[in-house]
């Protein structure tokens, strides 16, 4: 089988950047999220909203301008940014909340390393070999099982 190189494909380069990116999934799937998408995605939770200048301004180890401006485009087409103009400036805002990304990428942690099992998750976060933990944050840790102790359960 011969494998085609971009160079040769008839793909643009943003349509070889999404074919890199996007893996199969729902529209607005975010857990499929690049490193530098994730970046992109944590500076515009914390702006509210942000234009391709203020991204780049606020990113460690910025790309290029036009790389910015690339990533943006893919995530307006993953689905997890949308965009308005201002002006002649594009802003983007994002189109889901930073605690359902959290949720999303916990279930997916979840599922990759610890076999959907949260004991498996907390007994690796308490294990002593890895000395992570401290006492204070182990108490507070017992303080929020013990508060989500009497808690309905959700399905």
């Amino acid at each position: 089988m011969r494998v085609r190189t971009f160079a040769a494909s008839r793909l643009t380069r943003r349509e070889f950047c999404l074919f890199l990116s996007i893996k199969m999934g729902n529209p607005g799937d975010h857990q499929n999220l690049s490193r530098r998408e994730r970046q992109i995605m944590d500076v515009i939770w914390r702006l509210g909203e942000a234009t391709a200048q203020e991204v780049l301004d606020n990113i460690p180890e910025p790309p290029s301008y036009s790389a910015v401006r690339a990533l943006l485009a893919i995530l307006v087409e993953k689905g997890v940014l949308k965009y308005g103009r201002e002006g002649r400036k594009y802003v983007y805002r994002s189109t889901l909340s930073p605690e359902r990304a959290k949720r999303s990428a916990l279930k997916r942690l979840l599922a990759t390393f610890f076999e959907n099992s949260p004991e498996k998750l907390v007994a690796s976060l308490l294990n002593p070999e890895e000395g992570r933990l401290s006492k204070n944050e182990i108490a507070r840790i017992q303080a929020l099982i013990q508060e989500t102790d009497g808690a309905p359960r959700k399905g």
